[in-house]
C-alpha cells in the first residue's frame, strides 16, 4: 500500500521526460504520438463530464452555451473558442508551438467524438462516476501533452501571458479567467453543477498525480 501511495503521490514540477522537446517545433514520431494520445485522452475525459450531465468544466460550459445559442456542434464551438483565445496571444506576445495547434484540433475533435459514443448518464450517481473518470482522463492527458514541451494550449498560453504582462499571480489570473468564462457559459445556457465543482476541486491534483506517475515511470 505504501509503495502504491508513493507511486501516485502528486508531483510538484513538470518532469523532464525522454520525449520532451527542446523547442516547440522539434517533432519526432514518438513525441508527436504521445502528444496526440494525450490530447485525445483529454478530449474524451472532457466529454465524459458533458455526458455525466451534472455540470461541465468551465470552458466546456462556455462551449456548450455557445453551441446552444448558435446550433453548432460542441466540438466546433470548442474549436472556435480556442481560435479566438489564440488571438489574445498577439498583444501578449506569446508564440504558439506545434502542440498549441494540435491542442485546438484534437481536443475539439475528441470532445465531439466522446459526446457521440458515450451514452448520457441516466442517474446522478452514474453522472458523478462519469465526472470522476473524466477528471482522471483530463489529468492523464494533460500530463502527457505538457511533458512533450511542444507549446501550451491556447488557454494556458493566455494565462501565462497575462501573468507575465501584469505581474498578477498565476493562480489569480487562472481563477479570474475560469470564473469569467463559467459565468458567460452559464448565462448562455451551459450546464453548471456538481460536476463543475468536482472539476474545480480535483483537476489540479489529477494533473499533479499524473505528472508524478509519468516521472516515476520514466526515471526507471
Amino acid at each position: 500500500m505504501r509503495s502504491l501511495l508513493r507511486f501516485i503521490a502528486p508531483h510538484k514540477t513538470i518532469p523532464n521526460t525522454p520525449w520532451r522537446a527542446e523547442h516547440r517545433w522539434q517533432l519526432s514520431p514518438l513525441r508527436v504520438s504521445i502528444l496526440f494520445f494525450g490530447l485525445a485522452i483529454f478530449g474524451l475525459g472532457d466529454s465524459l463530464l458533458v455526458q455525466g450531465n451534472t455540470g461541465n468544466a468551465p470552458w466546456t460550459v462556455f462551449a456548450q452555451g455557445l453551441s446552444i445559442k448558435t446550433g453548432w456542434a460542441l466540438g466546433l464551438s470548442t474549436a472556435v473558442i480556442s481560435v479566438c483565445v489564440l488571438l489574445f496571444w498577439i498583444p501578449l506576445r506569446e508564440r504558439p508551438g506545434f502542440g498549441t495547434v494540435a491542442n485546438i484540433a484534437l481536443i475539439a475533435t475528441f470532445i465531439q467524438i466522446g459526446t457521440e459514443i458515450f451514452p448520457l448518464a441516466q442517474s446522478f450517481a452514474l453522472g458523478i462516476a462519469y465526472d470522476l473518470l473524466g477528471i482522471a482522463l483530463v489529468g492523464i492527458g494533460s500530463a502527457l501533452y505538457i511533458t512533450c514541451g511542444l507549446g501550451p494550449g491556447p488557454r494556458d498560453g493566455m494565462m501565462t501571458g497575462l501573468h507575465l504582462r501584469t505581474g498578477i499571480r498565476v493562480g489569480r489570473v487562472r481563477l479570474a479567467i475560469e470564473v469569467t468564462v463559467l459565468a458567460i457559459g452559464w448565462l448562455l445556457g451551459g450546464t453548471v453543477g456538481a460536476g463543475t465543482l468536482l472539476f474545480a476541486l480535483l483537476i489540479g491534483n489529477s494533473i499533479a498525480i499524473s505528472l508524478g506517475v509519468v516521472a516515476r515511470l520514466t526515471s526507471r
